[in-house]
């Protein structure tokens, strides 16, 4: 078996097993602690340009199928992984974890201690790192400084150009920022009529198709780094009901005058428990994100805090105090993850039934 190195930033080096593509790569590592859901994380958008670590030591045992992507064409610079199963058992499998890395040409590397690598990442936080195959001296990679990551995640996972999911319900319109294809099936499945739209569409150009509502999409990346979109929500507020998540929810809060700023590891995982501050109900939800809301920041703000992270009291939900707008830094679509929180969706088409019923009867008084 060939081997392969997975060299940290802070200089910590692990030999392994190749597996998937023969290329060599350089991205910021993270870890993911779901026990299921591989394929969904290996093709969530939003880990674009990021080295993968998945902590359940088996990955791989049930194959691949073509029923659960998140993306056609996955992102992640690479996958780090205990175990790679090399023989699946599952009735709905059609490949291996490695045949499906090597058509898309994204390497991984087995057989290392996931175990240490992940308490690095927590202790360190989440840092470059470098995949090869070829055994590479540290002071080959000693200036990490030189290594610039990329920040334009989002302008390369959004949709070139927009198009249409026929529906005769609601008219939503989708920022696409790197979307999980499970927030379209849920939008699909209440019968909403689905305009997807590029990142950097302007407000004129979203409000010229006439939606009940709009829904802002989870992505990769800094929140800071897609200004025109926070402009374009900022121009939004007020005018037509509102639903973000994860980057959506960052993006609405930034649009509203609050702060973001990056987390030292990040979420990502199944089951982060939260809890509504309304209803004091705690829900068990799926998460991936490397940022948060600051929640100091909100005090300047008309965003008033709904939802908190048990693990660690971080933002996790937010609504404009007078405008119809609501947002959440988890994934209420799930996929891979628990299901505790789809009604959200629910939620966001009643507030567009409930504005457009005060918009018809201003109306008829007026």
């Amino acid at each position: 078996m060939k081997k392969r190195q997975l060299i940290l930033e802070d200089g910590t080096v692990f030999t392994g097993t190749a597996f998937g593509s023969d290329s060599a790569t350089t991205g910021e590592i993270v870890f993911n602690t779901g026990m299921t859901g591989y394929q969904e994380i290996i093709s969530d958008p939003s880990y674009c340009g990021q080295i993968v670590t998945l902590t359940y030591p088996l990955i791989g045992n049930y194959g691949i199928n073509s029923d659960d992507f998140e993306s056609i064409q996955p992102s992640i610079q690479a996958l780090v992984v205990k175990e790679a199963a090399a023989a699946p058992s599952n009735f709905r499998k059609q490949h291996t974890i490695d045949a499906f890395l090597k058509f898309h040409q994204i390497p991984g590397i087995a057989g290392i201690d996931t175990r240490k690598l992940t308490k690095i990442i927590r202790k360190q936080g989440a840092m470059k790192a470098r995949l090869t195959e070829a055994v590479e001296t540290l002071e080959k990679h000693a200036t990490w400084e030189s290594i610039t990551l990329s920040n334009d995640q989002v302008q390369r996972m959004s949709t070139a150009k927009p198009y249409v999911v026929p529906g005769r319900g609601k008219r939503i319109v989708v920022m696409d920022f790197g979307m999980k294809h499970g927030i379209l099936r849920e939008l699909a499945a209440r019968d909403c009529h689905i305009t997807v739209v590029p990142w950097h569409y302007t407000a004129e150009q979203i409000l010229h198709l006439n939606p009940d509502g709009i829904m802002l999409t989870n992505g990769p990346g800094d929140p800071k780094d897609v200004e025109p979109a926070i402009q374009t929500i900022r121009e939004l507020i007020g005018q037509v009901p509102i639903f973000g998540i994860c980057l959506g929810h960052q993006l609405i809060a930034l649009a509203a005058g609050a702060n973001t700023e990056k987390l030292k590891f990040g979420h990502r995982g199944s089951n982060h428990p939260v809890k509504d501050l309304e209803t004091g109900k705690t829900y068990l939800t799926s998460q991936n994100h490397g940022y948060t809301v600051t929640k100091e920041s909100l005090a300047t703000t008309d965003l008033i805090l709904t939802q908190v992270a048990l693990n660690d009291g971080t933002v996790e939900g937010l609504k404009h105090r007078y405008y119809p707008v609501m947002c959440v830094q988890y994934h209420p679509e799930a996929a891979p993850g628990p299901e505790d929180t789809r009604h959200l969706f629910d939620n966001f088409l009643t507030m567009t039934a409930q504005i457009k019923q005060t918009f018809k009867e201003e109306a008829t008084y007026a």
